[in-house]
């Protein structure tokens, strides 16, 4: 989470009027190591560069846009992208059900509640 970004908050706004339990990883602090980009990435169905902020100034700096989007380049990007996690999008969110969205709208952060709240059915 970013307490700046308007979207972490919204998604934090979500949880919380849903009473979920949620931790909050503050990913400028403690970035993502490629690990555990590639886990989120899996559980997403989605490519580094489906989750990069290449409109960031830091993706400029280090000719982020230039990396070719292939398998062959996909270790440099996340290689890039933990190194950098400014260019990480967000808010990601995962339920213990591994159910994992990229939290922009309020429609995706509602998936992981149900997908949370069916999981703690008996």
């Amino acid at each position: 989470m970013n307490p700046a970004c308007s979207k972490c908050r919204s998604a934090v706004s979500e949880l919380d009027a849903a009473g979920a339990e949620y931790t909050v990883r503050r990913y400028l602090e403690e970035p993502p190591t490629v690990g555990e980009l590639e886990a989120v990435l899996e559980r997403l169905g989605l490519e580094p560069w489906d989750i990069a902020r290449t409109g960031e100034a830091v993706a400029k700096e280090i000719g982020l846009r230039d990396v070719p989007k292939d398998a062959e380049h996909r270790g440099e990007w996340l290689r890039l992208m933990s190194e950098n996690p400014k260019l990480v999008q967000r808010p990601i969110i995962t339920a213990s059900d591994s159910t994992t969205v990229v939290g922009r709208d309020p429609e995706s952060v509602r998936r992981v509640i149900e997908a949370e709240r069916d999981g703690a059915r008996p």
